[in-house]
């Protein structure tokens, strides 16, 4: 199993046959794991692949059976912003830990090539607790999480930018509401492919403390969603390298007050 360089597809491949190539092979992957294929981020045609940035997983016969699609946002005042949108891996390589590598590999290879003496912010939407405590775990300063818990003003920025201009390009329901303290879309994907269920434990994080926040922090069953904000730079690669993706944090905290998702709603 190995894993293909990222690749900024604004560059390459060159001709339109060739990017409408890679996202009928990214379509393949994604329809064995969604029930129906989204009409989502690369999913959406050639087109769409101006601003993503992109990594694949192949088998020993090259045939792709994984990757990770990020989306470069524009945040004024901010110079450096990756969404880490969608990560699809085929049931046949599921257990190897691509989605981790995937996601590794991707930072690491931007970080390198683009920014490797600064600071590069990430944000996530998402309401499957792996994946949200993956990011609590393997990048800086993220919130919401149990490890940094007052956002700063970049944070509140990056998600006012999300709220106002990227609802559609990273699937947000035009009618959800954001819980701005809590960086929380309340009801963003009931009803549609992406919902899981609290009680689904395929979905869970390995961290009983990371799925005790989250699950305090969103009503999964009515489809809440958490916008995690955070940073990666050289030190970030640096710890990766040392523990891998995911494999970082002392004992998870007992979960705050704040978070419960219950008291937004009363409050509401």
């Amino acid at each position: 199993m190995r894993c293909a360089p990222s690749v900024r597809i604004a560059a390459a491949p060159p001709t339109p046959h060739d990017r409408q190539r890679l996202v009928d092979t990214l379509r393949r992957v994604g329809a064995a794991c969604f029930p129906e294929l989204p009409d989502y981020q690369c999913f959406a045609g050639a087109d769409a692949l101006d601003d993503k940035v992109i990594t694949l997983a192949r088998d020993r016969r090259g045939r792709v059976i994984g990757f990770c699609s990020a989306i470069l946002l524009d945040v004024p005042g901010v110079p450096s912003v990756m969404h880490l949108g969608l990560t699809c891996v085929h049931p046949v390589a599921r257990g190897r830990r691509l989605t981790h590598r995937l996601t590794g590999r991707l930072v690491m290879q931007y970080l390198a090539r683009h920014r490797p003496l600064g600071r590069t912010w990430i944000t996530s939407v998402a309401c499957v607790l792996s994946s949200v405590g993956n990011v609590a775990s393997s990048f800086d300063d993220v919130f919401p999480s149990p490890f940094f818990q007052r956002p700063t003003a970049t944070h509140r920025r990056i998600v006012d930018v999300i709220d106002r201009r990227y609802r559609d390009a990273i699937a947000i329901n035009p009618d959800a509401e954001l819980d701005r303290e809590r960086f929380v879309f309340r009801r963003s994907v009931a009803g549609t492919v992406f919902q899981k269920s609290a009680d689904d434990a395929r979905y869970h994080h390995r961290e009983a403390g990371l799925n005790a926040f989250y699950t305090a922090l969103l009503d999964l069953d009515a489809g809440d969603e958490v916008v995690q904000v955070g940073h990666f730079s050289l030190a970030t690669l640096q710890r990766y390298l040392r523990t891998g993706f995911g494999r970082r944090r002392p004992p998870i905290p007992p979960v705050p007050a704040w978070v419960h998702a219950e008291s937004t709603r009363e409050a509401a």
